[in-house]
């Protein structure tokens, strides 16, 4: 990627998806990863750092550090990365990054191929491990999509982003797909994790109680500890303290809200108490985790 102005104030810096810097100015980037990579030349990419895009990485060698959300992932040869709008992350500064990446910004593709996509799955694992065909499927897929939006001279512009929008729904449904393979089968079919799910990720910042979802879902207690442990492994309430503090975190890094005003917008209206909360997840105080990133 070329330099690019980045946006954000004194937390961490938000980099926007260079329009002008796409081949024909189409919202969509595809090319090869190197050495030398920035989305701005003042801010090197070893920083905790936030898009405001999609970003998607096929390597072809490893392994690769690199961090998302604040877990670290080891990616090799054949793996992929999905990194969303709003996630945070990090490129490693003693990794080489070898192999494609695409970029692409919100509103390219239209809602229905969206929704089909699930661009927006917070939910599902940004590290995906394609088995031999499938990862065929999606280097064949990646590659055309390479070859056409490259090619500015066979079609006049508007022909050409309509035609980089369908070979991007392409491989975006092939990825889809490997995603939510991903899951566990219980996962994708357990209803009440989903709903469990859905309803933790829209309350999470004023809902912390179990018995209170499970309430609102219309479920006995024992059955989403039930599902939620098939699905996660994890109970309903460590699924609900994870989401917390990854919020928790996001705010801590990207913004200069004072400690407690960060707690309060997690649901913690006591300062002391969202600091006792985040150091038993975290074996950090807030302000330790928050100076660990400047």
């Amino acid at each position: 990627m070329a330099d690019r102005d980045l946006q954000g104030g004194d937390g961490i810096d938000t980099f926007p998806f260079p329009v002008e810097l796409s081949v024909g100015g189409v919202g969509m980037q595809v090319g090869p990863m190197g050495t030398g990579r920035t989305w701005h030349a003042d801010a090197p990419l070893e920083r905790v750092h936030r898009i405001d895009f999609h970003v998607v990485m096929l390597f072809g060698e490893g392994p690769v550090r690199h961090m998302v959300d604040f877990t670290e992932y080891e990616v090799t040869a054949g793996d992929l990365l999905w990194i969303r709008p709003g996630q945070v992350h990090r490129f490693s500064p003693t990794s080489e990054y070898r192999g494609t990446v695409l970029t692409m910004q919100p509103g390219f593709l239209p809602r229905a191929t969206v929704e089909a996509t699930g661009l927006y799955r917070y939910d599902l694992p940004p590290l995906l491990r394609p088995d031999p065909a499938e990862l065929a499927g999606l280097r064949d897929s990646l590659g055309q999509l390479r070859r056409e939006y490259e090619d500015t001279a066979t079609l006049p512009l508007s022909l050409h982003t309509a035609v980089l929008r369908h070979s991007l729904t392409a491989f975006l449904l092939r990825l889809a797909h490997l995603a939510a393979s991903a899951e566990s089968v219980r996962q994708r079919s357990d209803s009440t994790f989903t709903l469990f799910r859905d309803a933790v990720e829209r309350d999470f910042a004023t809902n912390h109680s179990v018995s209170a979802y499970a309430d609102a879902l219309g479920y006995s207690r024992r059955t989403l500890v039930r599902a939620v442990r098939a699905a996660t492994g994890d109970t309903p309430k460590a699924f609900i303290d994870k989401r917390v503090v990854l919020e928790a975190k996001r705010l801590l890094a990207h913004t200069e809200l004072p400690i407690g005003r960060v707690g309060a917008a997690v649901g913690f209206p006591d300062a002391a108490n969202f600091s006792k909360f985040f150091h038993q997840h975290t074996d950090q105080t807030p302000a330790v985790f928050r100076a660990e990133l400047r």
